[in-house]
């Protein structure tokens, strides 16, 4: 069953689009690629290849429109309104996108799975990392998670600090928050064909590894490019090993 919502959000400043596929199960958040809109996965048949799953009632499929991420890539924004974006869309994704989840699936702390691709990779680590009170584990495939490469040679806005897993979780000290974490899960699995940086993913795995916090690197070989054949084989595998 699919099902279309949408409401115009003063975090983000323009309508946006909740998608669901499926009736029950574990609620898992998918995150597109930077250009990609909340139907991405549709068009890119993931939502096809999970069907299994969805069909047996073991995951009820979300995605929200890709909004930081198009701005990061479009090169029309500054650093400083990208970084800015990149924050709001993070409290759009918690205070109105959970709660709507939640909603749909009568539960008032239902625990939620993210993931995604590349730049929805990087949207699903920094979800889990910065909310582990309603996300329990993140599938991030073939990620981008250091977007300082767009931000020049100018000093950092402080939005990107807290926005980047990678640059403040150095910083993270011992308290509520990092006992959470280390009760979750990071899978980072990555191609190593065309197009792919797995270095990208051996690093997240660093940081996330020197504070503790559960993760696993799985690299699946120069066969697997950074694109979504590869995806579609990847994420069916590990949602049905979480769920």
């Amino acid at each position: 069953m699919k099902q279309k919502s949408s409401w115009y959000s003063n975090r983000v400043e323009q309508e946006m689009q909740l998608v669901r596929w499926g009736s029950y199960g574990t609620p898992v958040l998918i995150f597109p690629t930077a250009g990609g809109d909340a139907e991405e996965i549709e068009r890119y048949l993931m939502i096809k290849v999970l069907g299994e799953l969805i069909d047996a009632g073991r995951i009820k499929v979300y995605s929200v429109d890709s909004i930081a991420g198009k701005a990061w890539l479009s090169g029309d924004h500054s650093p400083e309104y990208c970084c800015l974006l990149q924050n709001r869309f993070d409290s759009f994704v918690y205070s109105e996108v959970t709660p709507a989840i939640r909603l749909d699936c009568r539960s008032d702390n239902i625990e939620i799975i993210t993931a995604g691709a590349s730049i929805g990779a990087f949207n699903a680590l920094a979800a889990l990392c910065r909310h582990p009170d309603v996300f329990s584990s993140a599938v991030c495939m073939s990620g981008t998670y250091d977007l300082s490469k767009w931000l020049g040679d100018d000093p950092w806005p402080q939005d990107f600090y807290f926005s980047s897993p990678l640059h403040y979780l150095p910083d993270l000290g011992e308290g509520p928050l990092l006992d959470q974490l280390r009760r979750r899960m990071v899978l980072l699995p990555t191609g190593e064909g065309q197009w792919e940086d797995p270095a990208q993913s051996w690093n997240a795995a660093k940081v996330l590894g020197a504070k503790g916090i559960p993760n696993r690197v799985d690299p699946w070989g120069k066969d697997y490019d950074h694109d979504w054949p590869t995806w579609r084989q990847m994420l069916p595998r590990y949602l049905a090993e979480l769920t």
